[in-house]
């Protein structure tokens, strides 16, 4: 069926349609295909692997879990290189595959989360949530806009600009490493309209040469 359809008749919300495999709270919600199809088909569900695996691809709030931090140190972590160069985007959505994750959290060490304000953010989001909220908007919606950010998270709007800039020039980079593009095909294959996304291709070419 087509997008607008599967909008308007949400089939997901069917009791009997299985259930997302994407984190409890995520925005974009996650389903296996197989379980899909059977679904469709009107076969029994294979049941999803049980117990943990190093190829699972786990996103920031599973990420999070095993890493036993909250979800905001998750968007500072992920700048790395040893996260950064093993980003898997599914549906606009970074996830880790677990072993990488275990990697990183047995050699990181001690690692501090970000606090405090940074300047014009407002009064509503401190600024060690800012990110994660931004990550969630995008994740939503990659075309999402500053004024849209402003009205969600009661932020100034150069704030807005600045945050989803650097997001989506983080994702971009990401792309041009794991898969080898360059800043142009990578923000087309991240979805971010041409209206939003020169200073993020410009920023993005930037850590890409720098990394």
């Amino acid at each position: 069926m087509t997008w607008p359809t599967f909008r308007r008749l949400k089939p997901h919300d069917a009791q009997d349609f299985p259930s997302p495999v994407s984190s409890e709270g995520a925005l974009v919600l996650l389903w296996d295909l197989e379980q899909v199809e059977a679904y469709r088909s009107g076969q029994p569900q294979p049941a999803l692997p049980a117990g943990d695996d190093d190829a699972d691809l786990l996103d920031r709030r599973e990420a999070a879990f095993v890493l036993d931090v909250k979800p905001r140190s998750i968007d500072s972590y992920k700048t790395d290189a040893s996260l950064a160069d093993h980003v898997v985007v599914v549906a606009g959505v970074e996830h880790w595959p677990r072993s990488v994750l275990r990697a990183y959290g047995a050699a990181r060490g001690t690692m501090a989360a970000p606090s405090g304000r940074p300047t014009g953010s407002g009064d509503m989001v401190p600024r060690d949530l800012l990110p994660g909220l931004i990550a969630e908007l995008l994740d939503a919606d990659p075309a999402v806009t500053a004024a849209h950010a402003v009205d969600a998270l009661g932020i100034a709007t150069p704030t807005a600009q600045k945050h989803l800039q650097q997001e989506r020039a983080t994702r971009i980079a990401a792309r041009m490493r794991t898969e080898g593009i360059d800043a142009e095909e990578a923000a087309d294959r991240l979805g971010y309209p041409p209206a939003v996304r020169r200073i993020a291709v410009r920023a993005a070419q930037g850590l890409y040469d720098n990394h």
